[in-house]
C-alpha cells in the first residue's frame, strides 16, 4: 500500500513532528508501504548545521529520497515570512494551496495523513482525499481549535473560517489520530466517532541517557530548553530566578531556544538585572552539553488555557529519557504523566511557588537524582517506534474499512 503524508516540517529539520514523522515512516516502509511525503522547503532555522545545504531555487518545488527508502516532494519556496505568529499561518496556508497540485503529481495513494497543527493543511489534505477517492487520517499533535480559542487567535474572519474547516474535516475523515487521552474525549463528546490515540514519544535507542553532574548541598542548575512562545508563560519562570537571585542556595537558570515571545522575555529579563542566562537554541552536542549541565528541566505551559487540561509539551518525552530530573509547571494530563514517571516535581504556575521549589531542591541533592526512573517509564508508554507499529496498524484497518464500500487502488 501507499501513504500519503502532508506534513509542515520534515527531514532535515529537527522538530517534534519531525522527529515524530522519521520514526513513523520507518514503522511503515518496515511494513512494507511506499511512503510519499509533502513538505516545505526545510527551514533553516530548524536545522543543524551540519544538515543544511544550498536551498532550492525561489519558486521550485523539487523532489528527493528520503533515508528510509520514502520520496519526499517539496512544495514551492515561499519568501521569508519573518518569525511571527501571522508570518508563520501564512507561511502554512502558502504550502497547503501548493501541497494540492505537488500531492496530485505525486502516485495515487490508497491513504492520505495529515498532521495538525499547520492547520491550512487540513484543506490540502481534505482535497486530496476527495480528488483522488481515498481514505483520510487527520493527526492531531495538539487540542485545536480548542487551543485557537484560548490563545485568541480565532478572532478574525479568517481564523474562524480556519476552526469551522478544522472541526469539518475531524467530522469528515475516516479516522482523527490524537496524541493525549484527554483531546480523544474531548473530540468523542463532540459527535466525533473515529478517534483512536497515538501518543508522543521520542526513539529511546537513539537518545543515550545523561549522566548528571553529582551536586552537592547548595547549588542547583535550572534548565528550560524548547520553544519561547506564548504557550509556555516563561515570564514566570523570569520572575522566579529574580526572587532567588543572590539566594545563599546559589541557583542559576537558563533559557535556550527561540520563539515568538523571545524579544518580549528578553526585555523582561533585562528589566529584572538579567537573572536568567538566555541562549540560541541548540542542537547535537551542544544539546548534550546542556542537559549535561542541568539538574533539573522544566516543562511549563501557561495555567488559563483550559485546553491545556489535555496537551502535553513533546519535550517531556526527551527531558525523561536523557535521566533528567523534571519540574512541571503544568497541569491535567501532563502533570499525571510526570507523576507517574516518578522522576518529576510538580510546582504551580507563580514565582514565589517556583522559587520556593529551587530552593529546596538545592537544599536537597538527592531530590533531583532520578536514576532510570524516567527511561524506564518512556520505555513502557513512549517509545517512538512501537507508537509507529500501532499508527501503522491504525493505517492499515483504516484503508481496509474504505476498501469495503469502494474499489481500492495500488493492488500492488
Amino acid at each position: 500500500m501507499r501513504l500519503q503524508l502532508i506534513t509542515h516540517s520534515y527531514l532535515p529539520e529537527r522538530t517534534p513532528p519531525q522527529r515524530r514523522w522519521t520514526a513513523f515512516v520507518e514503522a511503515f516502509r518496515a511494513e512494507g508501504w511506499d511512503v510519499d511525503i509533502v513538505a516545505p522547503p526545510a527551514d533553516p532555522g530548524h536545522v543543524p548545521a551540519a544538515g543544511r545545504s544550498a536551498p532550492p531555487a525561489a519558486g521550485g518545488a523539487s523532489e528527493a529520497w528520503g533515508p528510509r527508502g520514502e520520496r519526499i516532494h517539496r512544495t514551492l519556496r515561499w519568501p521569508a515570512l519573518g518569525g511571527t505568529r501571522d508570518g508563520r499561518f501564512l507561511g502554512h496556508i502558502v504550502h497547503a494551496v501548493a501541497a494540492i497540485p505537488v500531492g496530485l503529481r505525486a502516485c495515487r495513494p490508497d491513504l492520505i495523513v495529515i498532521t495538525v497543527p499547520a492547520l491550512p493543511t487540513v484543506v490540502a489534505g481534505w482535497t486530496l482525499s476527495r480528488l483522488r477517492r481515498v481514505p483520510l487520517i487527520v493527526e492531531m499533535r495538539d487540542a485545536w481549535p480548542d487551543l485557537a480559542r484560548d490563545s485568541k487567535v480565532s478572532t478574525g474572519l479568517l481564523s474562524r473560517l480556519m476552526e469551522s474547516l478544522v472541526t469539518g474535516t475531524q467530522r469528515a475523515a475516516d479516522l482523527v489520530v490524537t496524541v493525549t487521552e484527554g483531546f480523544a474525549e474531548r473530540l468523542g463528546e463532540r459527535g466525533i466517532s473515529r478517534v483512536d490515540v497515538v501518543g508522543n514519544g521520542v526513539p529511546l535507542a537513539e537518545i543515550p541517557a545523561v549522566p548528571g553532574r553529582g551536586r552537592t548541598a547548595g547549588s542547583l542548575n535550572v534548565l528550560y530548553l524548547g520553544n519561547h512562545g506564548e504557550s509556555q508563560g516563561l515570564e514566570t519562570v523570569i520572575r522566579a530566578a529574580a526572587l532567588v537571585r543572590g539566594a545563599p542556595e546559589g541557583i542559576d537558570v537558563r533559557l535556550v531556544g527561540a520563539g515568538t515571545r523571545r524579544a518580549a522575555l528578553a526585555a523582561l529579563n533585562d528589566s529584572l538585572g538579567a537573572p536568567v542566562q538566555m541562549l540560541e537554541p541548540v542542537h547535537g552536542a551542544e544539546l548534550r552539553d546542556q542537559y549535561a549541565w542541568a539538574d533539573t528541566c522544566l516543562v511549563t505551559l501557561r495555567p488559563d488555557w483550559p485546553s491545556f487540561e489535555w496537551t502535553v509539551p513533546s519535550k517531556t518525552y526527551e527531558l525523561l529519557a536523557v535521566g533528567r530530573h523534571v519540574t512541571g509547571i503544568v497541569m491535567g494530563e501532563a502533570a499525571r504523566i510526570l507523576e507517574d514517571s516518578g522522576a518529576a516535581t510538580l510546582v504551580a504556575a507563580d514565582p514565589e511557588s517556583l522559587a520556593a521549589l529551587w530552593r529546596r531542591l538545592a537544599r536537597e541533592p538527592e531530590s533531583t537524582a532520578v536514576g532510570d526512573r524516567g527511561r524506564d517509564w518512556v520505555a513502557l508508554h513512549a517509545d517512538l517506534p512501537q507508537l509507529g507499529r500501532r499508527f501503522v496498524e491504525r493505517a492499515r484497518d483504516t484503508v481496509l474499512r474504505h476498501a469495503d464500500r469502494r474499489t481500492p487502488y495500488n493492488r500492488h
